[in-house]
């Protein structure tokens, strides 16, 4: 049989990837993972993994498929997984729907995957091309793979700041540095991380609801992780307001928040600039939370920063002097 076009496959598997980051802020602790089969370079099906990680995206891909799966080729951004848990095995289903070929764009590094999704396709006489667009999808799940390597989620801050460097007034409010373009994106981005991080300070001035506020999308509103040694946030704060969703975690020292009713509480010794930030993110890593993006404020920013915990940064510069 002639080695397939690679062109053909990387159209598709740009289309999977694509899917996949529909799920992305939605599936923790599973990967947002994107699945196309086709049948004869015609898509027959597709899909992504759904919210809470179940259905897999094969799953699927393949019931809309369908009878037309059987001889066609699957496109899966990651390997399909090999263990029965909630559902059973990706690798087992495309098998018995009859799919002739499989390419992977990753191995997928969880050890009760690793390799033997890949493994069982084979046994099975499916032809199985891998690393297509593999860079790509690395990318795309970076806080699964760092979850799974350090224990702890990938970390994004999110900071906006004036074009002298100020990132509040005077009085310490910084709602509206930018301008609605930038406030947009930055929703956006709540809307693709699995939880959102505010400290004390920020949670005081600012009183942030914390939500995804564009059009259509306050269904994908990131949990919301609120630090508060002292208990000085009350029970009205706008971030504790229960939209549809998890209840906020709040991260606190004190022996009976006045708002412990209103959320999940981790209870963590230390300030918002010496709490103990790599527990902290350990402890979130094994409550399954895998990208998480921090809004401020500034103390808890540079002590992530000078500790060497943050892996992405997203600076907004606005055209204004606040002095």
């Amino acid at each position: 049989m002639p080695n397939p076009s690679p062109i053909p496959d990387i159209r598709l598997m740009t289309t999977a990837l694509t899917l996949a980051c529909r799920g992305l802020g939605q599936v923790w602790p599973n990967p947002a993972v994107g699945c196309v089969i086709t049948q004869e370079n015609r898509i027959v099906g597709q899909g992504w993994t759904q919210p809470g990680g179940r259905p897999h995206a094969e799953t699927v891909a393949l019931a809309e498929a369908g009878a037309e799966a059987r001889g066609g080729t699957a496109y899966v951004t990651l390997e399909p997984c090999a263990h029965h848990g909630q559902t059973p095995p990706c690798a087992a289903a495309l098998i018995a729907a009859g799919i002739r070929r499989c390419v992977v764009a990753l191995r997928d590094p969880d050890p009760r995957v690793a390799g033997r999704g890949i493994a069982q396709l084979k046994a099975a006489g499916v032809q199985v091309t891998e690393d297509v667009q593999a860079a790509d999808a690395l990318a795309l799940n970076r806080g699964f793979f760092r979850r799974l390597a350090t224990g702890r989620p990938w970390v994004a801050v999110k900071v906006a700041t004036s074009l002298d460097g100020r990132i509040a007034l005077g009085n310490g409010r910084s709602r509206w540095i930018t301008g609605p373009e930038a406030r947009a994106y930055g929703h956006w981005l709540r809307a693709s991380f699995d939880a959102i991080m505010a400290g004390t300070g920020t949670l005081a001035a600012d009183d942030p609801e914390l939500t995804c506020r564009l059009p259509g999308m306050a269904a994908r509103s990131p949990l919301r992780i609120l630090l508060d040694r002292q208990g000085i946030v009350p029970p009205t704060a706008r971030a504790l307001a229960a939209p549809d969703g998890p209840r906020p975690w709040l991260v606190t020292a004190h022996p009976a928040h006045p708002a412990a009713d209103r959320a999940e509480i981790i209870r963590f010794d230390g300030a918002a600039d010496d709490l103990p930030l790599p527990a902290l993110l350990t402890e979130l890593g094994q409550r399954g939370v895998t990208r998480l993006l921090v809004e401020g404020g500034g103390r808890l920013v540079t002590a992530l920063l000078r500790q060497d915990l943050v892996d992405e940064i997203f600076w907004f510069a606005a055209p204004r002097l606040l002095g």
